[in-house]
């Protein structure tokens, strides 16, 4: 248990703050401690150390395309957040329509396991995600900042 943690909850015990207080206070500090935790550093981040952006950017020089092709994607986290959130809007029917065509075309996923809380678990990981790209003359990078 870092200094911090042990300081919030002892004010708790000391009746300085209340339960609902300590709870605020040691969430706010593992929202900070976990980007630090995975070694992540992020040029453009929120105000408490979450990234603001996830960005997807490709270069590829494929002969016989016309030329290079450049692809730069950047989502605010906010909207993703948001986005996760109305899954939980979608109708069964339709969810289930959504799984199955997701299985059909080869992606076993069920979008009504999708939570906020998995999207942050996700961004936490993203610096260890791969990439495979098939031609030899593309780059493909996928990134939060």
């Amino acid at each position: 248990m870092n200094n911090d943690r042990r300081s919030v909850l002892q004010m708790l015990s000391d009746g300085k703050i209340n339960a609902d207080e300590a709870e605020r206070l040691l969430s706010a500090l593992d929202r900070t401690d976990a980007p630090a935790a995975a070694g992540a550093v992020r040029s453009t981040v929120g105000h408490n150390g979450t990234p603001k952006y996830l960005r997807v950017t490709v270069d590829a020089d494929v002969p016989g395309e016309g030329g290079p092709t450049k692809v730069n994607v950047r989502v605010p986290m906010a909207l993703l957040r948001a986005g996760v959130r109305l899954t939980s809007l979608i109708p069964p029917a339709a969810r289930d329509q959504v799984n199955a065509e997701l299985a059909k075309n080869g992606v076993p996923f069920d979008i009504g396991q999708l939570k906020p809380e998995n999207l942050d678990e996700l961004i936490q990981h993203l610096d260890e995600l791969t990439v495979d790209v098939d031609a030899p003359d593309a780059r493909v990078r996928v990134f939060c900042e």
